[in-house]
């Protein structure tokens, strides 16, 4: 079951080879092009062609504009965006992405988002890059998206702002509390239309997990680099966890929990927070409240995270909360194994997270994504989708789990 992807940014990241990479895949052309032309933008192409970087064979992506030199601004990309026929999924997270964009741009050149006016960013080629990107996850289906720590380069780059220094301010802005380094190739690898991209997908960003490979897609970047290859590797696969590869009751852990107590923070930071915390590779992210000294109400802020990743964690805590303190101890976690089963319904393709505890079903789930679309391309409400999907895998398995617990409690 091919349901994780793992991209490689050991020469950075942009838009155009992200999308490389995924067409390198697999992914269809004709599909992505056919949802791109939902978008009220006139004008472009898109091609893609094989090359050789460095001996590598990459996909090269590339959308070809005619004449136009219109400055936008946030705004005017999403009202481009939300009057497009594309699904409700793709639209929030498009509009999602550049409104990041548009804040880290904003931030460093001392703007707002009223002013600030994109030339890069605002350019067709990269509303192209981010809506097709989210097109392109989900036409792909992937459960899972991660990718390595980004080599960003090094050096200058010359933007419509002057000589910046790389990452230029806008990607390191986007790459907060996301691990990064340089092995010093001259030049910008990590685009901010990539960093945008990259981290808004990626559920963590570490070594290559255990994975059993399926297939393997690269996309190019434009730069020739010599003696290096100017692309990006991504590895679609089966995501195997350490409770994957045995049938005992569960798999033990070891685990840190981070806290911390609030009682002066703007209470829509935390959304925001539990989604930079997640993206960065945590476990599990809550907060409940409590009574705190002086009478006053606050948030316990509660973070699981694996032992390699506190400082990771901390740091983004102290960065985005007015914390000033936090406590944490190791400990252990038990997680029963787990996998997605695909079903074939009216609705279409559905996935189904199923628990098992030495060997027999005691969980499922439907996948809420893969309802949610089911549920706005049949038109219909998402609890009729979700009942349908659970009644068709009792009818599936329902008999075998009753019958297990019969014999269990005889």
């Amino acid at each position: 079951m091919s349901n994780a992807l793992y991209f490689d940014c050991f020469s950075g990241i942009s838009g155009d080879m992200l999308l490389g990479s995924l067409l390198d895949l697999g992914l269809s052309l004709e599909a992505l092009s056919s949802e791109l032309s939902k978008l009220k933008v006139k004008n472009f192409t898109l091609s893609a062609k094989k090359v050789l970087k460095s001996g590598i064979a990459a996909t090269k992506f590339d959308v070809q504009i005619g004449h136009e030199h219109v400055p936008r601004n946030f705004f005017d990309i999403e009202r481009i965006i939300q009057v497009s026929d594309l699904s409700q999924t793709v639209r929030e997270k498009a509009i999602g992405i550049f409104k990041r964009l548009a804040e880290a741009e904003a931030k460093v050149h001392g703007s707002t988002l009223q002013e600030i006016h994109f030339h890069e960013v605002g350019a067709v080629d990269a509303i192209v890059d981010i809506v097709g990107a989210c097109i392109a996850f989900e036409l792909m289906g992937a459960r899972t998206i991660l990718a390595s720590p980004l080599n960003v380069g090094s050096g200058f780059v010359e933007s419509a702002h002057g000589t910046l220094p790389v990452p230029a301010p806008a990607t390191a802005e986007l790459l907060k509390g996301i691990p990064v380094y340089s092995n010093q190739v001259c030049g910008e690898l990590v685009t901010p239309t990539g960093a945008a991209i990259i981290s808004a997908f990626s559920q963590g960003f570490g070594t290559l997990p255990k994975l059993k490979i399926g297939k393997i897609g690269y996309g190019a970047g434009t730069k020739e680099i010599k003696g290096f290859p100017n692309v990006v590797r991504v590895l679609q696969g089966e995501l195997l966890e350490e409770e994957d590869l045995t049938e005992t009751a569960g798999t033990d852990s070891r685990v840190v929990v981070i806290e911390t107590n609030i009682d002066d923070m703007n209470p829509q930071i935390y959304g925001y927070l539990q989604e930079k915390l997640l993206a960065l590779g945590a476990l599990d992210v809550f907060a409940y409240p409590v009574q705190m000294k002086k009478n006053r109400p606050g948030i316990l802020l509660t973070v699981v995270t694996s032992c390699d990743q506190v400082e990771a964690v901390s740091g983004l805590i102290f960065g985005e909360t007015t914390t000033i303190g936090i406590r944490y101890h190791e400990t252990k976690r038990r997680v029963l194994k787990r996998e997605t089963e695909f079903l074939e319904s009216e609705y279409g393709k559905v996935g189904v997270k199923v628990s098992r505890m030495n060997g027999k079903i005691v969980n499922f789930s439907p996948e809420f994504e893969d309802c949610r679309q089911a549920a706005e391309k049949h038109h219909v409400p998402y609890k009729w989708v979700q009942s349908s999907i659970v009644q068709q895998f009792m009818n599936l398995h329902g008999k075998e789990i009753l019958l297990e617990r019969s014999i269990s409690s005889s």
